[in-house]
């Protein structure tokens, strides 16, 4: 799968402009980042779980992948409108199941699971580790605010190597719910016992950046994918292309 159709295929890409590879907004206030709360996929790179569908159906991969992703946000959605919960890894299942029989694609249980099973053996970014580590130096705390369950973040730091970086790992699927749901976000104050303020929240795709920034979290962007920026007339404070970025801005936004 080519840099171009991954972009197209997250859904993350909407009408707007392409933000530069790193810019930001100077810090007025007194206030400083004291915690640094990441979505999942700034850390997990996804990719593999993609290259394993098209690998296994390269004439209707694209096809497939696309409406996957596009039901099971859906889902998430729809069901925490409804108030009918499933967590994470139910409604992935269940968007993977739709779009098989979209595609027309008759899959066994054990094709099903090999591709689900990418998401319990999920590895990380290359500046990953280099990146926790300078910013662990700088005495911040480091969390996961995801959507994920729990179980599926404990597996993939575990798998990677990381866990000794991170004090907490918040899934919100402890409420029963998603972001962007304000009660979603609302767990990382909870959990890390600090302001909103002083509270980074980093995401992956364009939609949770608006999200935090409606709650009133500070946030950098980690567009890894270049995509473009939803119109949902929210900005973030920063954006980069990776971790390294990231560290820059912190630093620099703590002056």
């Amino acid at each position: 799968m080519n840099r171009k159709t991954f972009i197209r295929i997250t859904g993350l890409s909407t009408a707007g402009l392409l933000l530069s590879s790193l810019s930001y907004a100077h810090n007025s206030s007194t206030i400083k980042i004291k915690a640094v709360a990441f979505d999942a996929f700034p850390i997990f790179d996804p990719r593999p779980i993609f290259k394993t569908v098209t690998e296994l159906y390269p004439e209707k991969g694209k096809q497939l992948i696309e409406i996957w992703l596009t039901k099971q946000f859906g889902y998430q959605w729809l069901r925490q409108s409804g108030h009918q919960y499933k967590n994470f890894e139910e409604v992935t299942k269940d968007a993977l199941e739709f779009a098989f029989a979209q595609c027309k694609i008759e899959a066994d249980k054990q094709t099903t699971d090999l591709i689900m099973a990418k998401y319990n053996s999920l590895t990380i970014w290359d500046d990953v580790v280099l990146s926790l580590e300078q910013l662990k130096q700088q005495g911040l705390k480091i969390c996961f605010l995801s959507n994920m369950t729990e179980s599926m973040l404990r597996k993939g730091v575990q798998n990677s190597g990381i866990e000794n970086y991170f004090d907490y790992i918040i899934s919100t699927d402890k409420k029963q719910t998603y972001k962007p749901s304000p009660t979603a976000y609302e767990m990382g104050i909870e959990e890390l016992k600090l302001k909103k303020e002083e509270i980074l929240f980093v995401p992956f795709a364009g939609w949770d950046m608006a999200g935090a920034k409606w709650f009133g979290y500070p946030t950098f962007w980690v567009n890894r994918l270049n995509a473009i920026a939803d119109k949902l007339d929210a900005e973030p404070d920063g954006v980069g292309n990776n971790l390294v970025d990231l560290v820059a801005f912190v630093r620099e936004y703590n002056k």
